[in-house]
């Protein structure tokens, strides 16, 4: 029981090294909105990850300033990014996003902003524990980390390609249908035209029967 309180505590310890906000937000058509983080420690990685999960072409244009209004980062029509940039400067970091190439189309977008400290957490020690033995931990702890951060990256990525597929199975369900809509219209209206004629013809030889 010890043991296992002890590794809870590190991973705690580990894990507070790390700030991030994740937030999925719908921008809609000519939107242009801006999110912050602030950072106060030079030298810091942010981590900036987003997604485009629907609307349009899924594409979106980008822009990341420092707090000096600097450009760090930028892009348009873009699906989706994953950037860590080390903060030079303190002060509050804006994130933005716009949807002006859109004139009636909403994009859900799903974007991630972390502010990460590269300096390692001091894992709380035993008394009993030799020196070896807490640095094969520690590495085993940041590795468990590292592998971590992969997978929710991996799942952030099926995610992304899981509602953009599903969002051209309804786009297509949605064509399939009006063009056999159109296509019953146009039978039908054929249908009518043809009786129309022959019972023209009909009407035409019997006047020239009498």
């Amino acid at each position: 029981m010890r043991q296992l309180l002890f590794i809870s505590a590190a991973l705690l310890a580990l894990f507070n090294i790390v700030a991030g906000t994740a937030l999925t937000y719908k921008l809609a058509a000519n939107e242009r909105t801006c999110f912050y983080a602030q950072v106060d420690k030079k030298a810091l990685k942010v981590a900036f990850y987003f997604a485009v999960q629907s609307g349009g072409s899924f594409d979106i244009d980008y822009v990341v300033h420092g707090p000096t209004q600097k450009v760090i980062l930028d892009g348009s029509k873009e699906r989706q990014g994953d950037f860590v940039f080390t903060a030079n400067e303190i002060g509050e970091y804006k994130f933005c996003f716009s949807n002006d190439m859109s004139t009636f189309a909403e994009k859900m977008v799903d974007f991630e902003i972390a502010v990460e400290n590269e300096e390692r957490a001091e894992i709380p020690t035993k008394e009993a524990a030799p020196a070896e033995h807490m640095s094969g931990l520690e590495e085993s702890l940041f590795k468990i980390s590292g592998q971590l951060s992969t997978i929710s990256r991996n799942q952030k990525y099926f995610r992304t390609r899981e509602n953009r597929n599903f969002s051209t199975v309804r786009s297509t369900e949605s064509r399939i249908l009006k063009f056999s809509l159109v296509e019953v219209f146009i039978m039908v209206t054929m249908a009518a035209l043809q009786v129309f004629v022959v019972k023209f013809f009909f009407q035409g030889a019997r006047k020239g029967y009498v």
